[in-house]
């Protein structure tokens, strides 16, 4: 078999020669880089990372395990009581002489009456407590998202901030060269060196951090998604158009209508509610229906009755004490959750402004006017015309501008989360 594949490999070693060796270097760069590019992981935009959260983080399976756990206490409330059943057998003995005469049995069935005063309070409870759980896995979902999306648009400023510190790391060392240069010639003091090697190394050191400070919110942000996230992904770190939020009388309205955290609350106190009832209800007598028979060797006896637990001793003041100051607590945490809730959204709202502001403004003037300031410096100092410090300065400027702008698009984006979170708008 392998005699015959010699003539094969003869013509490809034929054709291999045969190509110029610049045209086989350029393919086998171009396989490459082909090979590559097709490794290289696919950034994950925020729509994805919200979809690939809710899809297979663990807490999200537990509190949707919590949703089917009070859907099982519903069906728990609306059992009905099982039936007690009865079966005895004896001997009948005469009381004279102590002789059996025969055989006796007996035969009973005792049925326990879900009265409805008492059922319908107990089921709407456990119904309440399912729409509290409800509300509750709503409220968890949106809160998880935008902890997701802070954290997104942390790793997105931490990025920007280590790009911006590569660069100045970049002009400071194109600036210690020149400079380096010029003290070779003679052209200026050698303490201009050594300044110029200082900020080179506090450049170098702010790139450092701004390294680090990357690293750690890449781990938070994967400690948010779960280990399903691999620990090479990348993010689509482009510009995120989000949407102008609704105006505030409306998102308040909406708040009101909708809010997950406020549903559970209001839910809670309504299962409190019939569970005040359903203890107030247990005051009332209690039924239970009674068949018997009876069977000796002579008579045979049928009995049918109604049997009634009278309160006569306890009358429940305890529990309907305790449920009663339940109920007064809900009814103050609810009351509580809306002022906070309002109130949060009032802050989110003027944080948006006072980001959005201030954004404009950078972005519009101060920024751009740095950035001509510094391009002017550092062309008068290649001329001659401008000191290394009027450099230093001019770049100090620009970069606590560059900087304020990243701060002011982060604290834009995590307002605007917050709105999102309190108007817990649908996610994917």
């Amino acid at each position: 078999m392998f005699q015959t594949l010699h003539p094969i490999f003869d013509e490809i070693r034929t054709l291999i020669r045969r190509i110029p060796p610049f045209k086989l270097l350029l393919m086998l760069f171009l396989m490459q880089s082909l090979g590559s590019w097709a490794n290289a992981p696919t950034p994950f935009s925020l729509s994805d990372l919200e979809k690939l959260t809710l899809e297979t983080s663990f807490a999200v399976k537990a509190s949707n395990e919590a949703v089917n756990t009070a859907a099982a206490a519903v069906t728990t409330a609306r059992a009905f009581p099982n039936p007690e059943i009865e079966a005895l057998k004896g001997q009948q003995v005469t009381r004279l002489n102590r002789t059996e005469v025969g055989p006796t049995q007996s035969w009973g069935v005792t049925q326990v009456l879900d009265m409805p005063w008492q059922r319908f309070p107990r089921v709407d409870a456990a119904t309440a407590g399912l729409q509290a759980e409800q509300a509750h896995q709503r409220a968890f979902s949106t809160d998880l998202i935008a902890k997701l999306r802070l954290r997104f648009f942390d790793l997105m400023r931490r990025q920007a901030e280590e790009r911006a510190s590569r660069e100045d790391g970049k002009l400071m060392e194109g600036i210690r060269s020149r400079i380096a240069l010029r003290v070779e010639t003679g052209e200026a003091a050698r303490y201009e060196l050594v300044k110029a090697d200082a900020e080179t190394l506090n450049a170098q050191k702010l790139a450092q951090s701004a390294e680090l400070r990357t690293r750690q919110s890449r781990a938070a942000l994967r400690a948010v998604v779960g280990a399903q996230l691999p620990e090479d992904f990348q993010i689509d770190s482009s510009a995120q158009d989000l949407p102008r939020p609704a105006p505030l009388a409306h998102v308040r309205t909406e708040i009101a209508n909708t809010n997950p955290a406020l549903a559970k609350a209001r839910a809670e106190r309504l299962q409190l509610t019939h569970k005040l009832n359903e203890e107030k209800a247990l005051r009332l007598p209690q039924f239970a229906l009674k068949a018997a028979i009876d069977q000796d060797t002579e008579v045979r006896n049928k009995r049918i009755g109604l049997a009634v637990t009278i309160p006569l001793w306890n009358w429940r003041s305890g529990p309907i004490g305790e449920a009663a100051g339940r109920l007064s607590r809900a009814d103050n945490d609810v009351m509580h959750q809306e002022f906070s809730l309002m109130q949060e959204l009032d802050a989110a709202y003027q944080q948006y402004d006072i980001a959005q502001a201030q954004m404009v403004a950078l972005e519009s003037g101060i920024v751009r006017q740095a950035a001509n300031a510094l391009r002017i410096v550092e062309t008068a100092y290649k001329a001659g015309e401008k000191g290394f410090l009027e450099v230093l300065d001019a770049q100090r400027v620009f970069r606590a501008a560059r900087n304020e702008l990243i701060t002011a698009r982060y604290e834009l984006a995590s307002a605007w989360a917050e709105i999102e979170r309190l108007r817990a708008t649908p996610t994917p």
